[in-house]
């Protein structure tokens, strides 16, 4: 059974404790602060920073429950031996394809990651979209505001520290050393429900997310999409990255949806105005 189906795959399970949490445990001796704010049983969003690769392992290896990445469909169907490795293991273990390309590929993925939150399991969010290219914090894309405000589920921010590969002193063997997660307390959006797609909601959201995730982290904030970034340093041009103090800085919480009234009655915020005779 999938996460999608209220079960999580057997072998998520296997390589979970047989081999990625022994391992991580043993070689990196990583610390976990905070797992005292993720539910026992329920859906939860955990929305995390992406600085390194590691991070994909290291927190699903430290917490007690399952947790679900969606991953680029591209991942699922890999070219060549290593690529039809990849694309098993995904598949075995219970992640999701993300299809990006739009239109009903992409609407048919956000169905599979409700579902993992329909069935009462985690689901695992980078906001930034890509990782981090040199270890600042990015600006969030509002695509996990919208998945918050569908799944009408607690958001729990997440970082993680110290998770990129260093030369260690034996050998100057790369490894990973003494990496960190933070769990924040969770938060809930759930009064914004009925905001849909509003554009200052959405990127407020995302912004007291991603706020949440720099307090946890103490990364430094760049007011720039990391992809954005990364093209230009690819293309070899320079891009002005400003500085924040914070994501959404000088920008206030928007105003509650109204509520819709019923059939002749006036709608919430004039019925707050009348006065009985």
């Amino acid at each position: 059974m999938d996460g999608r189906r209220g079960g999580p795959p057997l072998l998520y399970w296997v390589f979970k404790w047989a081999m990625f949490a022994p391992l991580v445990r043993l070689l990196f001796r990583p610390w976990v602060e905070g797992e005292e704010n993720l539910p026992d049983a329920g859906p939860a969003i955990l929305v995390s920073n992406h600085i390194a690769a590691g991070d994909t392992f290291i927190l699903p290896a430290m917490i007690k429950r399952r947790l679900t990445f969606p991953a680029k469909v591209e991942l699922f169907h890999g070219r060549g031996v290593g690529g039809r490795i990849v694309g098993w293991f995904l598949r075995s273990i219970g992640q999701l394809p993300m299809d990006r390309s739009g239109g009903r590929a992409s609407a048919g993925s956000m169905e599979g990651v409700l579902g993992v939150l329909k069935a009462g399991g985690l689901l695992g969010i980078y906001p930034e979209g890509t990782r981090s290219p040199d270890g600042r914090l990015y600006k969030g894309k509002t695509g996990v505001a919208r998945l918050v405000l569908q799944a009408g589920v607690p958001v729990i921010p997440v970082a993680m520290i110290n998770t990129q590969l260093r030369r260690s002193g034996i050998l100057g063997i790369p490894t990973i050393w003494r990496p960190s997660i933070r769990i924040g307390r969770p938060m809930d959006f759930r009064a914004y429900a009925g905001a849909g797609n509003d554009r200052e909601v959405l990127r407020w959201i995302t912004d007291e997310i991603m706020n949440a995730v720099m307090e946890l982290s103490g990364q430094v904030y760049v007011d720039a999409y990391a992809s954005s970034v990364k093209a230009a340093i690819k293309e070899g041009k320079a891009f002005d990255a400003k500085v924040a103090s914070r994501p959404g800085e000088g920008r206030s919480a928007p105003s509650l949806p109204k509520k819709a009234a019923p059939p002749g009655r006036p709608p919430e915020d004039e019925a707050e105005r009348t006065v009985p005779a």
